[in-house]
């Protein structure tokens, strides 16, 4: 969201004010930003798109949900003002020691400037770090930064700032950092979420994720596992060993962070839940910066061609395992509207609405996509109902989990969340055949299939009996056996 001169915003010429072009004035918010000292807060004010920014965050509050913005810390763009002052005042210039400079100009030998970009990207120049992450220069004003949107008013209340924040390439910045700031963040709002965008093995997760630097990390190794299980079909796992995949990701952290965990299916740095389904069993997505490469449309190899309706299916079943496992699930946004698409660029193509008409074919040559992408009234739905099923349950949010049922040779997969006295169980049939299903309860148990017209299922004896369609799911809410509702 901060001002920056790309679509993509990770090149930002500042943290402190939002991107002008959002703003109803983008004329009169430059010449409010060229009016301030960048280091200087005293100096700052506040831009009409900020002004917007502050009047969304409280929109958001008042509707009951959360905000979180995304923190580029580890690099900004070429036309940032410190930056811009060290390319005109090179060894003069007060922000000297703000980056990582390699080489000054010298024209007496006729060396150039040289600095450090984020991956040799010489429009992302990095800040400067030591022991302690981030040199005190950027480090203050990221200190700023951080209290101006997350406190506007300054006067310790957190109900009119941001709610968290997203960390972006949060490797490459120092733990020491992290930890510090963790510090600040949560004297502003102990409620605060922090997510760090970490594409690493779970052994190299683990010092993240002790408490005292992120609450969650975006969730790639739960991509991958369901990517394996719900989308491939040759290359497929079985659900036993998807069942350990999910585990191991369980039991790698202290007990809450399993909760908090951003699950995602997709992001902007992936191709699309949808496309990764037309294309499964080509390659494998573990395989990150492999798949990350191979899944963008200027392959040839890679398919931009509309999801099926046998893919859709596939897809609203991996959305019903992500909306009732534990964790806090992502939808990334256009797959409830039925969005296709390879990786960067393709992923992050405007939003498409209900009342938004195409005039004519995108060319897949243009590397976006190829085909219709129209409004998926059907698949919006069906996320709505998720979502509020989900919404209704406390027990699907932070209820306690237990494997009832991992069947390799008929591909069942079920599980149950139980929170307090309130119990529901998933059941998944990921294969192309309908199965019939027992499990093994206790005692005498009525439960609503919450996807089926609310649909009454009866354990006797102990034994619960249901039939459960090819590539679907159903979630069964348990009755109470004194009030008739699905919450005890």
């Amino acid at each position: 969201m901060f001002q920056s001169p790309s679509s993509h915003k990770y090149d930002g010429a500042t943290y402190h004010h939002i991107d002008p072009n959002f703003g109803p004035d983008p004329a009169g918010d430059r010449k409010i930003i060229a009016s301030e000292i960048g280091h200087d807060p005293a100096t700052w004010k506040w831009t009409a798109a900020d002004k917007l920014m502050l009047r969304l965050i409280d929109e958001v509050h008042r509707r009951g949900m959360r905000i979180i913005f995304d923190g580029v810390f580890n690099h900004v763009g070429i036309n940032h003002w410190a930056f811009q002052d060290v390319l005109k005042n090179q060894q003069r210039s007060i922000y000297k020691d703000w980056f990582k400079i390699l080489a000054w100009n010298d024209p007496k030998t006729g060396k150039g400037f040289k600095y450090a970009g984020w991956w040799s990207v010489k429009e992302l120049p990095e800040w400067r770090q030591d022991e302690n992450g981030i040199v005190a220069g950027p480090r203050d004003y990221i200190w700023a930064i951080t209290k101006r949107w997350m406190d506007p008013n300054g006067d310790g209340d957190p109900g009119d700032g941001i709610d968290g924040w997203r960390l972006d390439v949060a490797a490459c910045v120092h733990h020491n950092f992290w930890k510090a700031w963790r510090e600040l963040v949560k004297n502003l709002n102990p409620e605060a979420y922090l997510t760090g965008e970490l594409v690493d093995p779970i052994d190299d997760l683990k010092p993240y994720l002790q408490g005292d630097e992120f609450d969650a990390v975006m969730n790639y190794n739960f991509t991958f596992a369901c990517s394996e299980y719900f989308m491939s079909e040759r290359a497929r796992i079985p659900v036993g060993a998807f069942e350990r995949c999910l585990r191991d990701l369980r039991e790698a952290f202290p007990l809450d962070v399993a909760y908090v965990m951003q699950n995602l299916l997709d992001s902007h740095d992936t191709d699309r839940l949808a496309s990764r389904i037309v294309n499964r069993d080509k390659k494998p997505m573990r395989k990150w910066l492999d798949y990350y490469e191979w899944s963008k449309a200027k392959n040839p190899d890679y398919d931009t061609r509309q999801p099926n309706a046998k893919e859709r299916e596939m897809q609203k079943l991996a959305a019903l395992f992500q909306m009732t496992y534990l964790g806090a699930p992502m939808i990334y946004y256009g797959d409830e509207a039925g969005l296709w698409g390879a990786n960067d660029p393709c992923c992050r193509q405007p939003m498409v609405w209900e009342n938004f008409k195409k005039d004519k074919k995108i060319n897949e040559k243009k590397r976006i996509q190829d085909g219709e992408a129209g409004f998926d009234r059907e698949m919006f739905e069906y996320y709505r109902k998720l979502i509020h099923v989900r919404n209704s349950h406390p027990a699907l949010q932070s209820g306690d989990y237990q494997t009832l049922l991992a069947d390799d040779k008929r591909d069942l997969f079920a599980f149950s969340r139980r929170h307090q006295n309130e119990k529901v169980i998933v059941v998944i049939n990921n294969s192309w055949e309908p199965h019939r299903v027992q499990l093994n309860l206790n005692g005498e148990e009525k439960f609503f299939d919450r996807l089926d017209d609310d649909r009454v299922f009866v354990a006797e004896n102990g034994r619960l009996d249901l039939e459960v369609k090819a590539k679907s799911g159903r979630i069964l809410a348990r009755v109470c056996r004194f009030c008739g509702k699905t919450k005890d």
